[in-house]
């Protein structure tokens, strides 16, 4: 995964938010404060959303909201146990952890919003895609009507130019289809 957040940001902002909030475990201080400590897992850390769609995850949270206080989720497994998440961390160093920390008005919060990656685990909204998908034909269906539109155009005025009646009359029938097309 490409990392985005330098470590330093990462570590700054685990250390801002140790400071300032009260977590439900306190073993979950002592976990991060271990990911601190080790530049190499840092650089493996991120800070995402919906962290259980990711392959490893830690979930952590503050007394002041209503979360399980602490999960980790690997492979569709899950614990509520800090020292056994820790031995998985420390010996599997070359593993992405994706961290979802729950607290009160996170999004509000600039030092968190920083740190925020984009979940690449989470599941794609296959309607959305397809509306997407959808009206990105239709643009370009109306951009190549458009173009033909105006090479049809080229083609009358040469035809009236040559005297083509028969191919003037084609033409102006396949102009007036396309231009009732794009109106629509």
């Amino acid at each position: 995964m490409n990392n985005t957040v330098p470590v330093m940001e990462k570590r700054d902002f685990l250390k801002w938010f140790l400071d300032q909030y009260q977590l439900k475990r306190r073993e979950c201080a002592w976990l991060l404060n271990f990911l601190m400590s080790d530049d190499i897992l840092m650089e493996r850390v991120h800070f995402v959303e919906q962290a259980d769609y990711c392959p490893k995850a830690l979930m952590i949270s503050t007394s002041d909201v209503d979360c399980v206080p602490f999960a980790f989720h690997k492979n569709q497994h899950v614990t509520m146990d800090a020292e056994k998440s820790f031995h998985d961390i420390r010996l599997n160093r070359n593993e992405d952890i994706f961290i979802q920390l729950n607290f009160k008005d996170k999004h509000l919060t600039p030092q968190y919003v920083a740190v925020l990656e984009e979940n690449p685990y989470l599941p794609v909204n296959e309607e959305e895609t397809n509306v997407q998908q959808l009206m990105a034909e239709m643009v370009l269906e109306r951009s190549i009507r458009t173009e033909r539109i105006k090479a049809i155009e080229k083609q009358i005025d040469a035809a009236l130019l040559d005297g083509d009646k028969s191919r003037f009359f084609e033409l102006s029938e396949e102009y007036n289809e396309l231009k009732a097309l794009n109106e629509v």
